[in-house]
């Protein structure tokens, strides 16, 4: 079974997001959209684009959302059957969250890793 097939996206929350978002986009030329976040789309070595985006998005720290991990991010890794890696991390001991959800973007578990990180795991939707 494959696990990880990459990087779903990359959150993080921050105290002033809109000032953080700034910086992102004047220092390292992120285009930040108006929802907070970056979508970069997935090239081949040549640079031809492929199906996949990676997210990336800053939000604010308010209500722990990485929550029970206490880091201010959180990696979301893209995965082919989510069902089958969740029982397989339960099986080889893994800290599975017994939450779930399956919306119009993919199906989305987490795990907790040894240090305590908040891990997402995502399936996207068919033909994504």
């Amino acid at each position: 079974m494959k696990r990880v097939t990459g990087i779903g996206g990359i959150f993080f929350s921050a105290k002033d997001p809109v000032a953080l978002r700034a910086w992102y986009r004047k220092h390292l030329g992120i285009a930040v959209q108006d929802w907070g976040g970056a979508a970069f789309t997935w090239a081949d070595a040549a640079g031809a684009p492929m199906k996949g985006t990676t997210i990336w998005s800053i939000g604010g720290a308010e209500g722990q959302p990485f929550a029970p991990g206490t880091a201010p991010f959180m990696v979301n890794y893209r995965v082919d059957d989510l069902a089958a890696l969740l029982q397989a991390l339960r099986d080889e001991g893994c800290e599975v969250l017994d939450k779930t959800d399956d919306s119009e973007y993919g199906k989305f578990g987490w795990v907790m890793d040894p240090e305590g990180h908040k891990v997402e795991l995502w399936q996207p939707p068919p033909g994504q």
